[in-house]
């Protein structure tokens, strides 16, 4: 076992030790984890320490999730002083406010039907979270079970085609000689059926154990009613849609052509980073007679959110500083050539079958879904086809393999984000749930495609 392996288990085992057991916060503890890396490297990884802190720092400086999760903290804190989201619930609750935990169901197709669109598990729960997770805490909702759900099912939207996952999937060579993108298509929409069935039975679960009820039919407002009085709250929406409508659809395009000439200038429309600019926007605009009137009123305001940001700040940044460390550490080639010489040995089908899944639940926590897929893509798929997998059944198991990259922890950007939005200030609380309830169901249904036991359609 390489260098980079044995770091990945030492990671993992220090941060459970600190939070766990020493009870440091999640943000201190990685970043002593993160020294200990710095260590391994250049006693054992014969790598300078101070190149590595100088590339792995400059690489998770340009990381934009980590500034787009404050702004979302920030967000959560102005839509709470606003009272926005208890206006806006009368709305919701007057469309599903007599099914028990509806909100967590909501939250659930909204991400996958998002993650359609965007293909990033963080941008899923960073927007879905923004509206769903004080939704469901004015519904009833722990926030830690809020934050598991969101963060839970931010890489669901890999699962549904198109996903960012998928093309590149399609895109690897190995892939696109045996497979049509109708084909995947159509694969993949079988499997995630049944995949969203089971993240629909989860929030069922939930809501039975926190002891969620209906609200009752009198303080239901009837719609029109709740309309008139709180129509103005769905102004919010605005922060989303104006963005998608920035870079996504015919409307994207027309942008996108218009700006070809500047270069770089539609590349840097991030919709991670304006979704909670504009919300934030739209929240003052709309709760404007709720917030202060001048520069001391706004002053104590901001002062007052400061505690929010410390830890989640700490946590994003040792996440990727973590991740690119490893990567410095040759983690993936290790795990490569891992894989080549299963698979150049003739090991048995079930050996390499845990083998990849092993390995990629491992991988796609640290490195996300679309890093995975682009150095281990081509590889799982020709260990799988090695066992007699047909291709679109290689395909739809390693995309859902890689679709749990947000519900992996310690190491998940989402994770984070959904606690930031959620004011879950011990992030460990949430692990148990999302490990549990989220990757392992998942787990469980790629091991039943890869032993041939669920089928694939078209394959």
């Amino acid at each position: 076992m390489g260098v980079g392996i044995t770091t990945l288990f030492i990671y993992i085992a220090l941060i459970i030790v600190l939070n766990v057991y020493l009870k440091r916060s999640m943000g201190e503890s990685m970043l002593w984890t993160c020294l200990v890396m710095l260590i391994i490297g250049a006693t054992w990884g014969g790598k300078n320490a101070v190149d590595m802190f100088n590339d792995a720092f400059a690489y998770s400086a340009k990381q934009e999730v980590i500034y787009a999760g404050l702004a979302f903290v920030f967000m959560a804190y102005v839509l709470d002083q606003t009272g926005v989201i208890g206006r806006l619930v009368n709305i919701l609750n007057s469309l599903i406010g007599w099914l028990p935990g509806g909100s967590g169901y909501v939250a659930t197709i909204g991400s996958a039907l998002f993650g359609m669109i965007s293909g990033v598990a963080s941008a899923s729960a960073a927007s879905i979270g923004s509206v769903t997770i004080p939704w469901m805490q004015e519904s009833g909702w722990s926030p830690e079970r809020s934050a598991s759900i969101v963060a839970g099912n931010g890489g669901l939207g890999n699962v549904f085609p198109p996903s960012s996952v998928m093309l590149l999937v399609l895109g690897i060579d190995v892939v696109s000689a045996e497979v049509s993108s109708d084909g995947l298509y159509l694969a993949l929409m079988s499997v995630g059926g049944i995949v969203l069935i089971v993240r629909l039975l989860i929030v069922f679960i939930f809501a039975k154990q926190e002891g969620l009820k209906a609200v009752p039919r009198e303080s239901i407002m009837p719609i029109g009613k709740a309309l008139k009085e709180n129509g103005r709250s769905l102004m919010i929406f605005l922060g989303i849609l104006i963005p998608l409508l920035f870079t996504m659809f015919g409307t994207g395009e027309w942008i996108s052509a218009r700006l070809a000439g500047t270069k770089g200038a539609f590349k840097s429309i991030s919709m991670i980073f304006w979704i909670p600019i504009l919300i934030t926007f739209f929240a003052i605009v709309e709760g404007w007679k709720y917030l202060p009137h001048n520069i001391s009123g706004w002053w104590k305001l901001c002062n007052k959110s400061i505690g929010r940001f410390s830890d989640l700040g700490a946590m994003l940044f040792c996440a990727f500083l973590s991740s690119r460390l490893l990567t410095i550490l040759g983690m993936s080639q290790e795990f490569t050539s891992l894989f080549k010489s299963l698979n150049d040995g003739g090991a048995s089908s079930m050996i390499i079958i845990f083998a990849i899944v092993g390995i990629i639940t491992m991988m796609v926590g640290p490195f996300n879904a679309t890093g995975t897929t682009s150095a281990m893509g081509a590889v799982c798929y020709m260990a799988m086809r090695s066992i007699g997998l047909s291709p679109l059944a290689s395909c739809v198991a390693f995309i859902n393999l890689v679709s749990n990259q947000s519900c992996i922890p310690p190491n998940s950007a989402p994770i984070y984000i959904a606690c930031g939005i959620a004011n879950v200030d011990e992030p460990f609380k949430i692990f148990k749930d999302l490990v549990i309830y989220y990757a392992l169901p998942e787990i469980i249904i790629v091991l039943l495609i890869m032993f041939q036991i669920l089928p694939v359609y078209g394959g």
